[in-house]
C-alpha cells in the first residue's frame, strides 16, 4: 500500500521548508509564496502547501492584495477554511496594529510612508466608501483612528458637526482626514475638494487644525495636502 501524500510543510524536502529556511537564513529569505505557506501550514486534498499559496496570492492580486483583502475575498479562495482565514486575518490585524502603535509613539509625518500603510492596511480593502478620521495629539502622534461615516460619502452625507465633536471628544489638537475610493480612482474629487476645505472651515472654530486628506485605493494612498488642495 502506496504512503499517504503530505500536503504540508512537512511534506516538503528538509531544505525547502520554510520554517527551516526561515529559522536558517531570516525571513527575508523567503519568497512570498513561503510565506504564506508558512502561514497556511497545509494544503488541500490534491494540492500541497505551496500550490495553495501560490493560489491565494494569484487570486487575491498578490502580498498587496492579500493585505487589503476583505474577509468575504478569503472566503472565495477554494481552501482557506476558516481556520485558515481566522490566522490570515490575525496576521492582517497585528499589521495594523504595529503600525498604529509606530504612530502613536512618534510625529505621524515623520513617517509619511507608515501613515500610506496603515491607511492603506484599514481602507484598501473595503469594498464600499468609509470616511475615517486620525485624531492627532499637540505633537501629531495618533491619538485614534476612528470611521465616522460609510456609503456614498458628499458634503451633506458627513457631517461637520459631528466630526468636531469627535475631535472635541478626543481632545484634538489637528486631525488626518480620509476616505477610500472602492473604483481604484485616487483623484480627489470636485466634492472630496469642498468636503475638505467644510470640514478645515468648521474645525477651525475649536482651533484644530487638518493637516490633510488622503484618497485611499488597493493601490495607494494619495495626499490633498501634496496636490495643494488642503
Amino acid at each position: 500500500m502506496d504512503a499517504p501524500v503530505r500536503t504540508g510543510v512537512m511534506g516538503l524536502p528538509a531544505d525547502a521548508r520554510p520554517r527551516e529556511k526561515l529559522l536558517s537564513r531570516g525571513a527575508g529569505s523567503l519568497s512570498d509564496t513561503e510565506l504564506v505557506a508558512l502561514l497556511l501550514r497545509t494544503g488541500i486534498r490534491g494540492k500541497g502547501v505551496m500550490q495553495l499559496a501560490a493560489d491565494v496570492l494569484d487570486q487575491l492580486g498578490g502580498v498587496a492584495g492579500l493585505l487589503h483583502a476583505p474577509p468575504r475575498a478569503l472566503g472565495q479562495v477554494k481552501g482557506l477554511g476558516p481556520a485558515k482565514r481566522a490566522e490570515l486575518s490575525a496576521v492582517l490585524e497585528l499589521s495594523r496594529r504595529a503600525l498604529a502603535q509606530q504612530l502613536c509613539q512618534q510625529p505621524l509625518f515623520d513617517s509619511p510612508a507608515a501613515v500610506r500603510q496603515y491607511l492603506q492596511l484599514q481602507l484598501g480593502g473595503r469594498e464600499h466608501e468609509v470616511f475615517c478620521v486620525l485624531f492627532l495629539d499637540s505633537q501629531n502622534r495618533l491619538i485614534l483612528l476612528e470611521e465616522l461615516f460609510r456609503g456614498t460619502l458628499t458634503q451633506t452625507s458627513v457631517y461637520p458637526r459631528e466630526v468636531v465633536l469627535r475631535a472635541l471628544h478626543h481632545h484634538a489638537a489637528a486631525v488626518v482626514l480620509a476616505h477610500n475610493h472602492p473604483s481604484g480612482q485616487a483623484r480627489p474629487s470636485r466634492a472630496d475638494e469642498a468636503l475638505t476645505q467644510s470640514l478645515k472651515a468648521a474645525l477651525s472654530l475649536v482651533d484644530v487644525r487638518v493637516l490633510d486628506h488622503f484618497i485611499v485605493t488597493r493601490e495607494q494612498a494619495a495626499s490633498m495636502a501634496e496636490m495643494g488642495l488642503v
